[in-house]
C-alpha cells in the first residue's frame, strides 16, 4: 500500500457541482473559467465566481485545478498574461495545459503547480522525463494507454513527477482529444474549446453517382449506424492495481455532466477507495459500487485501452443515447432533528406513496417510501412537480445537506 492516498479528481462545471463533488469525497477538482478551456459550452466560472470556488473549496481542504488547455491561435493568447496573474492571486492549486507556449507563460507569471493535459497526449516515460525537466509538476497521461505501460511509466518517471490518469468517464475517438473532425463538419473547434461530438452522430454513407441515396453502413437495414460512438470509461473494479501501480490521481471526466452525476460517481469511487485501504476491497465491494454507478446517466461501460486495444466490443453502434434507470428528485436543503422534517429542492417529479432512496456520503444508500408531503405552505400535496419548489417531508432517517433523493424509473 502507499503511505500517500491516491487524489480523485472531480468535474465541476458550476458551484453547484462543486459542493457535490466535494461532499461526496472529491481531494481535488478540475474547473474552468471563462477562457483558454476546453469546455465552451460547459458553464464554467467568471473571474469572481473562480475566487469563491477556490475558498470554498480550500475551505474543506480540497485542491482546485484549472484547465488551460486549448490549442491557442494567436488571438487566442490575449489576456493570457493577466488571467495567469490573477489565477496566481487567488491562489489556485495547479493548471493544468497542453501547450508549450502557454506552459512558459504560466512558469514565468505564477508560483502554481503546473500540470500536462492529457490533451498533450503523453505516452511515455522520456516524455515525462522532458515535462519534468521543463518543471512540470504533474502529467496526466493520454488515454491511449494500457495498464502494462502506465506502470511502466509510472516506474521509470522521476520520483517527485505526479501521474493522473482517467479512470472513469467519456471516451473520445481521437487521440486523447485532439480531433478536427467537429470544425470540419461545424466549423467549431474541439482544440479551442467547442466541440461540437461529431463523433456520436449517425451516419450513412452516398454513392457518387446517386446523390440524395443513403445507404446504412450495417446490415440490419434500421438507415444509419453511430461508427464512432465509444462506449464510456469504468475503472472502478481496476483501482487496486492503479493504485499499487503508484498512480497519483485518479480522474473522472465530465465537467459538462449533472450534479447528481458528479455525485453518484464520485461517491462510488471514494467509497471503493476507501475500500482499498481499509483492507476490504474486492470483487463483491467493485460490484456493489459498480451498480451504483449504473443509477446515473450512463452509456454502457467499457476498459478502454487498460487491457487491450479497443474493438467493435467497446463501440455503440446503434444509438447515441444515455442509459437512465433513475430519477434525480431531489436535494436536501435543511433537515430538522426534533421535529425529523426534511427540506427538500424539488429537481424531477415525484409522487406521494413513491418508494425513493436517499443517497449520503456513507457507504450505504436508505429507500423510503414517502407517505406525506407538504409545500412551502405547509399544505399536504400529492405531487412535486414544480421546478426547485422546497417540498416537506417527514423522515426518521437523519439527513444532511447536500444528501439526494433519486427514484428508479
Amino acid at each position: 500500500m502507499k503511505d500517500k492516498k491516491v487524489e480523485l479528481l472531480a468535474p465541476a462545471g458550476d458551484m453547484e457541482r462543486l459542493k457535490s463533488a466535494i461532499k461526496f469525497g472529491a481531494n481535488a477538482v478540475f474547473l474552468a473559467g471563462d477562457s483558454f478551456g476546453l469546455r465552451a459550452n460547459a458553464k464554467n466560472f467568471d473571474k469572481e465566481e473562480l475566487k469563491k470556488a477556490v475558498e470554498y473549496a480550500h475551505e474543506n481542504n480540497v485542491r482546485v485545478h484549472v484547465t488551460m488547455n486549448i490549442l491557442p491561435h494567436d488571438e487566442d493568447m490575449t489576456g493570457l498574461v493577466e488571467y495567469l496573474e490573477y489565477l496566481d492571486s487567488i491562489e489556485v492549486d495547479a493548471l493544468i495545459i497542453s501547450d508549450p507556449g502557454i506552459f512558459a507563460l504560466a512558469k514565468e507569471h505564477t508560483n502554481v503547480d503546473l500540470h500536462i493535459s492529457t490533451q498533450a497526449s503523453v505516452t511515455n516515460t522520456a516524455t515525462v522525463k522532458f515535462w519534468h525537466d521543463m518543471g512540470a509538476k504533474r502529467v496526466i497521461l493520454a488515454r491511449e494507454l494500457s495498464f502494462e505501460e502506465i506502470k511502466e511509466i509510472k516506474k521509470n518517471a522521476p520520483k517527485d513527477m505526479e501521474i493522473e490518469c482517467f479512470v472513469h468517464g467519456a471516451m473520445c475517438i481521437s487521440y486523447s482529444g485532439r480531433c478536427l473532425l467537429s470544425n470540419y463538419m461545424t466549423g467549431r473547434d474541439a482544440n479551442r474549446g467547442d466541440c461540437a461530438q461529431s463523433c456520436r452522430w449517425k451516419y450513412s454513407i452516398q454513392e457518387e453517382t446517386r446523390p440524395g441515396e443513403y445507404y446504412p453502413i450495417e446490415e440490419d437495414g434500421k438507415g444509419g449506424t453511430f461508427i464512432m460512438n465509444s462506449k464510456d470509461l469504468c475503472l472502478l473494479d481496476e483501482i487496486d492495481k492503479l493504485i499499487e501501480a503508484g498512480v497519483d490521481s485518479f480522474k473522472i471526466e465530465g465537467r459538462m455532466k449533472t450534479a447528481f452525476y458528479v455525485a453518484t460517481v464520485i461517491r462510488s469511487y471514494r467509497q471503493a477507495i476507501d475500500a482499498y485501504y481499509e483492507g476490504k476491497f474486492n470483487k463483491d465491494v467493485a460490484k456493489k459500487y459498480y451498480d451504483e454507478l449504473t443509477k446515473a446517466s450512463h452509456r454502457h461501460f467499457t476498459k478502454g485501452f487498460f487491457y487491450k486495444k479497443p474493438d467493435s466490443n467497446d463501440q455503440i453502434y446503434e444509438n447515441s443515447s444515455y442509459i437512465r434507470n433513475y430519477d434525480f428528485i431531489g436535494v436536501v436543503l435543511d433537515y430538522d432533528k426534533e421535529n425529523k422534517i426534511a427540506t427538500i429542492e424539488q429537481r424531477n417529479r415525484f409522487f406521494l406513496n413513491d418508494e425513493i432512496e436517499i443517497f449520503s456520503n456513507s457507504p450505504d444508500f436508505y429507500e423510503f417510501k414517502i407517505d406525506n408531503m407538504k409545500n412551502s405552505k405547509g399544505e399536504d400535496i400529492e405531487v412535486a412537480n414544480k421546478p426547485k419548489e422546497k417540498i416537506m417531508i417527514k423522515i426518521d432517517l437523519p439527513l444532511e445537506k447536500g444528501d439526494m433523493l433519486r427514484r428508479k424509473i
